[in-house]
């Protein structure tokens, strides 16, 4: 067993106060024991859309070299939720989640496949794909805690993609998320436990919580939590900033799996 910590932070426009925020929740979570944390989809910059593809970074960039600091420092396994990957063309960027070993390393590199263009009601209108151009290619890394499968927010409502990632060896299933306020209050905890009970593993949700400076997402739900394998929330954050820690026991996702034998009629 280990522990993990899924983290909550309100991102904005400013990087250096977002990352100044991770550096803070993340040293709290290795101080309380930790040896894997996880933070939100768009970790680094949570601002005006256009704004964001002129920000882009390669993976050499700043902010991975900064989580990979910040893993290496702890000791830890940790996971840039994601952040803005330069594009193929000028015009869109990749909302890319990096996976980062003990060593600083990077372990596992995910790019959404899934793009939130929803137009939902007055309050809930994105074009995702206006900016972001879509990955295409699962992602499971093998950890010496486990198996890891990669899944960044929007991602959540298409299960296809987490029976695959568990066909692929996933033991503990990632969403690091800025779901809305209108769709978190009644999707984002049933997603979440229905994707652990089909997919019978441990589910890792980081979020973002509160107003941002992107007019396009005005406000995030929160509730980073943490899912066991039978469907039970097992840890979830308070409003604001702040963390979520639960202990992960792989031998109750092989119990589970061999009880309830649901793999065989993928």
């Amino acid at each position: 067993m280990f522990l993990a910590a899924v983290i909550q932070l309100t991102s904005t426009a400013d990087v250096d106060r977002n990352l100044g925020d991770v550096e803070t929740l993340v040293g709290r979570a290795s101080k309380y024991g930790a040896s894997l944390v996880a933070t939100p989809e768009n970790v680094n910059f949570l601002g005006p859309a256009e704004d964001k593809v002129k920000r882009a970074e390669t993976l050499e960039g700043p902010t991975c070299r900064f989580f990979a600091d910040l893993a290496r420092r702890h000791g830890i396994i940790l996971l840039l939720g994601s952040f803005n990957e330069r594009g193929s063309t000028p015009e869109r960027c990749r909302n890319t989640s990096v996976l980062f070993g003990r060593d600083g390393s990077i372990l596992a590199v995910y790019r959404k496949i899934h793009l939130f263009d929803v137009d939902y009601s007055d309050s809930v209108r994105y074009l995702e794909s206006k900016t972001v151009e879509p990955g295409d290619q699962t992602v499971v890394a093998a950890t010496d805690l486990g198996r890891i499968g990669l899944s960044i927010c929007y991602d959540l409502r298409f299960g296809d993609l987490y029976r695959r990632l568990v066909q692929e060896g996933a033991e503990i299933l990632c969403v690091p998320a800025a779901f809305t306020m209108q769709t978190g209050r009644d999707h984002w905890q049933p997603l979440l436990r229905a994707r652990a009970i089909e997919r019978q593993s441990y589910v890792l949700a980081p979020a973002q919580f509160g107003r941002h400076d992107d007019p396009g997402l005005r406000e995030s739900f929160g509730h980073a939590m943490i899912v066991d394998p039978w469907g039970h929330v097992v840890a979830m954050a308070s409003d604001g900033p702040g963390l979520a820690l639960a202990e992960i026991d792989l031998d109750r996702v092989a119990t589970i799996r061999r009880s309830i034998p649901v793999r065989d009629y993928d």
